[in-house]
C-alpha cells in the first residue's frame, strides 16, 4: 500500500508540483500540503484527473496549533473508489484569513465548513451559508480553540419563572478540591499487589 501511495504522491509533484507545497506518507496514508489560494486548483485536479479521481469528498475539519503563526490547519478527506485510495489534503491558515470554501468543488463541504467555522473560527470565502451549525444563537468564542476556556463563559438553565431558557455568567458551585488521598474515597493506605516498586 506504500508503494502505491508513494507513486502517487509523485504523479501529483510530477504533475502539478505547482500546487503543492509538499507531500507526506504516515500511517498509511498521504497527505499533500497546499497553500490556501491554490487549494481549489487541487482539490479540481484531484477530483477530474484520469489518474487521481478522488470524487467523493468524506470529510473536513479543523486542526488548532495555537503556537504557530498560521494557526489552523484547514484539512479534507478525499476517497477514490476506483483507485481504492484516500487522500488528506491540508492547508494552514492563519487566524483571520480566509480560505477558499471547498463547496465549488466538492458541494459536500459545505455542512463541514460549517462546522469548522464554527468551532474554531476558521472563515471561508465563496461558501454558500457560512454561519453556525452546532452551537446556540449568540453563542460567543469558538469551543474546540485550545484557548477557549472549558467552563465557557455562560450557562445556559430553563428558568420556570420566566418560562424561558436564560443565560446567565458561569457560576462554579463546588470549590477546587485538592486531593491528599488520606480518604478512603481518595485512594488506599494500603499497597496493592504488584505495587510494591512503586511505594519504595
Amino acid at each position: 500500500m506504500n508503494q502505491a501511495l508513494s507513486d502517487l504522491a509523485d504523479y501529483i509533484s510530477e504533475t502539478r508540483g505547482d500546487l503543492v507545497e509538499g507531500t507526506a506518507i504516515a500511517y498509511d496514508e498521504l497527505t499533500v500540503h497546499v497553500a490556501p489560494s491554490r487549494l481549489l486548483e487541487l482539490l479540481t485536479f484531484l477530483r477530474d484527473d484520469a489518474q487521481c479521481q478522488f470524487v467523493s469528498y468524506i470529510d473536513g475539519c479543523g486542526v488548532d496549533w495555537p503556537g504557530r503563526a498560521s494557526r489552523f490547519d484547514v484539512v479534507h478527506h478525499l476517497l477514490s473508489p476506483r483507485q481504492n485510495q484516500r487522500i488528506r489534503v491540508k492547508s494552514a491558515v492563519a487566524e483571520g484569513e480566509t480560505i477558499p470554501s471547498a463547496c465549488p468543488v466538492f458541494p459536500g463541504a459545505d455542512w463541514f465548513e460549517r462546522e469548522a467555522y464554527d468551532m474554531y473560527g476558521i472563515l471561508f470565502s465563496g461558501h454558500p451559508d457560512l454561519r453556525r451549525i452546532l452551537t446556540d444563537y449568540g453563542f460567543e468564542g469558538h469551543p474546540m480553540r485550545k484557548d477557549f476556556p472549558t467552563t465557557g463563559y455562560v450557562e445556559v438553565r430553563y428558568d420556570d419563572e420566566a418560562k424561558r431558557v436564560v443565560y446567565e455568567p458561569v457560576e462554579l458551585r463546588q470549590e477546587f478540591r485538592n486531593f491528599e488521598f488520606l480518604s478512603p474515597w481518595e485512594g488506599t493506605d494500603y499497597v496493592l499487589p504488584g505495587d510494591e516498586k512503586k511505594s519504595v
